[in-house]
């Protein structure tokens, strides 16, 4: 004899509820969260500017009917696009991932905080435009940074102890929790609308990470974050209608979230939402190469110069270790063809064997013209990875949060060379003081791109001054970007 199914409500889950309550707390960010914030937003949109070099990535972006052009929408940086928020997120999201080169976050998920500015800048661009032209007050830049700050927060405290890709799941569907979250606030959701509309972004099916995976390596991870976040500006205006929401997606028996695509357990939690994951992001300074490879690439720099000063090249190396930790491993070790730049940007031994050969690695560096260089597959046959469980230890520690990597290099006559380690990238925490120049040159080389002198001064101006910045309406500072 089978129990009858309550079909009493119940309580909102407890992590939709605390969500809500975190986007709604109307305290302001300010000190390294928003400094920080600030420079995130810079270096995100200069990501974007550099990805509109890329056929690859422009072909998908504009309206999805062609010609369309939406009065009041929001505009997309450095194009002619002028669209509704749910098609700018895309755009803005596809540019932002596009080369792998905007932040990171890396714990037991992985991810691009940053992803959610699509979002969050089309939605916020939108609602100012649409303020001016009814004579109300635009929205700022304040609030564009506040929600970068609270969408960090959200996507990397849930990453912190909760592992999807264990499970299959790519960590877009935090990008699109996040931003579901942060653009329903910005609509000016009720605190029961935003529940509802995180419950909608949980109910969704979700990405698998096939596309970041040997054999099926494809450039859908370039764009799939632009999708989520567009994603979550849709739900969150389906939320806005009225549209009920589900209040025990994550923990309901059988259909909910945990039993369905989390093997059973609930999310585990480290630390309340506050500031935490914008104060300690790690940014992509040096290289558009996966996070995990930064510190080998680093090292590959060195031992680039070493065997140019000793008379030697990469022809001469026997063969190169590279200790490492476990999410290194698992994620980038890679063996066989590669077979396109999504492939070859997430192998570790391609993106080592590049600066080991020509000292740099670019974006154009992962393009067949390059890849079919033979020596660089021929390098790569060369190099493996070994764990070194202290370095497993210090990647999860929350005081270190290291990405370390250590080469040695063996040579044909058995030399075998000093080993180069490099614990923390230039963009990590810890080494923010050298790396705050060289991500502000990194935004003015990527301001080139696209804009003549004089607007790139412009756009400098308005973005290197923090209390500049906040108070500038998002319309205007979005212009800057896309001059007529």
């Amino acid at each position: 004899m089978s129990a009858a199914i309550s079909n009493i409500r119940p309580a909102p889950d407890q992590v939709l509820a605390d969500i809500a309550d975190y986007v709604l707390d109307q305290s302001r960010f300010d000190g390294v969260a928003f400094e920080t914030a600030r420079l995130c937003l810079i270096d995100t949109l200069g990501c974007g500017l550099e990805a509109l070099e890329y056929p690859a990535c422009t072909k998908l972006l504009g309206p999805v009917v062609p010609g369309t052009v939406v009065p009041h929408g929001a505009k997309v940086p450095g194009t002619p696009y002028q669209l509704d928020p749910i098609q700018a997120a895309f755009n803005i999201g596809a540019m932002i991932r596009w080369l792998d080169f905007n932040d990171t976050w890396l714990a037991a998920e992985w991810g691009h905080p940053s992803d959610n500015l699509g979002g969050i800048l089309a939605v916020a661009d939108w609602l100012s435009r649409n303020a001016v032209a009814q004579g109300q007050a635009p929205l700022t830049m304040r609030d564009v940074l506040n929600g970068m700050i609270q969408a960090h927060e959200i996507q990397g405290v849930i990453a912190l102890e909760n592992s999807f890709n264990k499970v299959g799941l790519d960590h877009v569907v935090l990008v699109k929790v996040a931003t579901t979250a942060v653009v329903a606030r910005l609509l000016g959701l009720s605190r029961d609308e935003i529940i509802n509309a995180v419950s909608l972004a949980w109910v969704d099916g979700q990405s698998l990470r096939t596309y970041r995976h040997a054999p099926n390596t494809g450039s859908r991870k370039s764009w799939a974050a632009g999708d989520a976040t567009s994603r979550g500006v849709r739900l969150a205006l389906i939320a806005k209608t009225g549209e009920m929401g589900y209040p025990s997606v994550l923990s309901a028996k059988t259909w909910g979230f945990y039993d369905v695509s989390f093997r059973g357990q609930p999310f585990k939690f480290q630390r309340p939402y506050g500031s935490y994951v914008m104060e300690n992001v790690l940014f992509k300074i040096s290289f558009p190469a996966e996070f995990h490879s930064q510190t080998a690439v680093e090292a590959a720099m060195t031992l680039h110069q070493q065997l140019k000063a000793a008379g030697k090249r990469a022809e001469d190396i026997a063969s190169i270790t590279i200790r490492t930790h476990e999410a290194c491993i698992r994620i980038i070790d890679k063996q066989g063809p590669l077979n396109n730049p999504a492939d070859r940007d997430h192998c570790i031994q391609y993106m080592v064997a590049v600066p080991l050969l020509f000292g740099r690695l670019t974006a154009s560096d992962y393009e067949d013209s390059v890849a079919a260089d033979p020596r660089i597959d021929a390098l790569r046959d060369k190099i493996r990875c070994v764990e070194d469980p202290q370095y497993t230890r210090d990647y999860h520690d929350p005081d270190k949060r290291s990405i370390a990597n250590a080469l040695t290099v063996t040579m044909n006559d058995g030399t075998v060379l000093p080993e180069v380690a490099v614990e923390y990238p230039i963009g990590h925490k810890r080494r923010r003081t050298d790396g705050i120049p060289l991500l502000e040159a990194k935004f003015r080389t990527n301001l080139a791109r696209r804009f003549a002198a004089k607007q790139q001064e412009r756009i400098v101006h308005a973005s290197l001054d923090t209390a500049r910045l906040a108070a500038m309406p998002v319309h205007s500072y979005v212009d800057l970007y896309c001059p007529d």
